[in-house]
C-alpha cells in the first residue's frame, strides 16, 4: 500500500476516532444545559469519559481477536443507535437509561480508537511516522469542528432531533468505509508481553515526582473545560456564538497555539517548555474571571476565549512532548498509554466535580482558583528534571 493510500485511510478513520469525542466533550454540556439541566450535574457528565481513560484494560482484546475494520465498523454502529437512543429521551430531566446511553456511545468511542490507533501502528514504517501522524492529527482536530462547533451552529437551524439523526447517519456511512479499509496481517506470535519491563520502569523511586507531575499539569485546564460552556450559555450567548468562537475558532487556535509550543520545546528544550508554556497556559484562565466578576463589554469573552483556547495548545505542546521523552522506545506504547491513561483520570474525575465547585463558589472565583491549581506541578519541575532526557536546547547551546 503506497503512502498515498495510507495517509487517505488514516485520514478517513482519525475523523471518525474525532467526532464522537468533539459531540460528547463539546455538545453534551451545551445540549443538557439549554434544556435546564444543573451544573452539578452536567459536572458529573465527566464521568461519561472514563472509557477513554480504562481503554487499555480492554485493548488485549481488540489486538486478540478479530480484525482491526471489525472492531472500528462494529464500534460506529454503536455509535450511530447510541445517538439515535438520545432522542425519544427527555433531556431536561436524564434518566439512569439516557445516562447509559451516553456512557455506551462513549465506551464504542474508546474501543474505535483503541483499533483505529492501533491500525495506525499496523500500516506505518519509521519513514512514514511524521507524515502519518500530522495527517492523523489534523484529521482529528478538523472531526472536533465538525462534531462540537458544527453540531452546535447547525443546531440552531434544525433543532436536536433532525441532528441526532443526521449524525447517526454518519456514523453508519463511516462505519461501511472504515470496513472497506485495507487489511494488514497480523502475527501474533511475534507480538511481546511488556507487562514485566513496564513494572520495572514505573515502579522505581525517581518516577514519584512524575507520577505526580502528569495529573497535575493540565488540572486547571481540566477544571476549567467543564464549565466554559455553561457559562457562555448562563451568559446568553447563542449556539451559533459558542460554536464559532468557543469551539471552531477555540480548535484553530489551539492547533496554532501547538505549533507554536512545537517550536518553543524544540529551540529552548522540553523542561522550559513545562516551565514557561505551563505559566503562559494558566495565566489566561484570569480573562474568563475577570468576564464573571466585572461588567465588560460584550464582546470581552471573546478575547478570554481566544486567549485561553491558543494558550492552551502551549502548553499541550510542551506535555506531550514530556510524555514521548519518558518513554522508552522498545515499550513506548504501553508506558505512553498508563502516563495518558493517569492524566486522563485526574481530567475526567476533578471535572465531575467542577459544577459542584460553581455552584459553591460562583464562576469568578472558581475560574481563579483553576489558576491556582496550576502551581503545584510548576513546583515539581526541579524533581522532574531529573527525568527528562535532552541535549541542550538550540538557543543555548548557541
Amino acid at each position: 500500500m503506497g503512502l498515498r493510500r495510507k495517509l487517505t485511510w488514516i485520514a478517513v478513520l482519525y475523523f471518525a476516532e474525532g467526532l464522537p469525542f468533539g459531540i460528547a466533550y463539546d455538545v453534551w454540556p451545551v445540549y443538557f444545559r439549554v434544556h435546564g439541566v444543573s451544573l452539578a450535574n452536567i459536572g458529573l457528565m465527566s464521568l461519561l469519559s472514563l472509557p477513554w481513560t480504562w481503554k487499555m484494560f480492554w485493548a488485549p482484546l481488540v489486538d486478540r481477536f478479530g480484525a482491526r475494520q471489525q472492531w472500528i465498523s462494529a464500534s460506529l454502529l454503536a455509535l450511530a443507535v447510541a445517538t439515535v437512543a438520545i432522542i425519544p429521551q427527555d433531556a431536561g430531566h436524564p434518566s439512569w437509561l439516557l445516562w447509559s446511553v451516553l456512557l455506551a456511545f462513549t465506551a464504542a468511542s474508546a474501543t474505535q480508537d483503541i483499533a483505529i490507533d492501533a491500525y495506525a501502528v499496523d500500516i506505518s514504517t519509521p519513514e512514514e511516522t511524521g507524515a502519518i501522524n500530522g495527517v492523523r492529527v489534523s484529521a482529528a482536530r478538523i472531526a472536533l469542528l465538525v462534531g462540537g462547533g458544527g453540531v452546535m451552529m447547525l443546531a440552531e437551524l434544525t433543532g436536536w432531533t433532525p441532528l441526532w439523526i443526521a449524525l447517526a447517519v454518519a456514523f453508519l456511512v463511516l462505519s461501511v468505509i472504515a470496513y472497506a479499509s485495507p487489511r494488514v496481517p497480523l502475527d501474533v506470535k511475534e507480538r511481546r508481553n511488556p507487562v514485566g519491563p513496564v513494572l520495572r520502569w514505573l515502579l522505581r523511586w525517581e518516577m514519584l515526582p512524575v507520577l505526580l507531575f502528569v495529573p497535575l499539569f493540565k488540572l486547571g485546564d481540566s477544571l476549567l473545560g467543564r464549565m466554559v460552556k455553561p457559562f457562555w450559555v448562563d451568559r446568553g450567548y447563542s449556539l451559533k456564538e459558542i460554536g464559532l468562537i468557543s469551539v471552531t475558532l477555540g480548535v484553530v487556535l489551539t492547533i496554532l497555539g501547538a505549533l507554536a509550543g512545537g517550536w518553543f520545546v524544540k529551540k529552548y528544550g522540553i523542561f522550559h517548555g513545562l516551565l514557561w508554556l505551563g505559566i503562559a497556559q494558566a495565566l489566561p484562565h484570569l480573562g474568563y474571571a475577570a468576564v464573571a466578576q466585572f461588567t465588560l463589554p460584550r464582546e470581552t469573552i471573546y478575547a478570554a476565549s481566544m486567549l485561553e483556547s491558543f494558550a492552551q495548545g502551549l502548553g499541550t505542546a510542551a506535555f506531550l512532548s514530556f510524555l514521548m521523552n519518558l518513554c522508552e522506545k522498545e515499550h513506548a506504547a504501553t508506558q505512553y498509554a498508563l502516563l495518558s491513561a493517569l492524566f486522563a483520570l485526574t481530567r475526567d474525575v476533578v471535572g465531575a466535580f467542577s459544577g459542584i465547585g460553581v455552584e459553591r463558589l460562583g464562576y469568578s472565583t472558581y475560574f481563579a482558583f483553576t489558576v491556582l491549581v496550576s502551581v503545584p506541578a510548576l513546583a515539581l519541575l526541579p524533581l522532574v528534571r531529573k527525568r527528562i532526557r535532552e541535549q541542550a536546547p538550540a538557543a543555548e547551546a548557541a
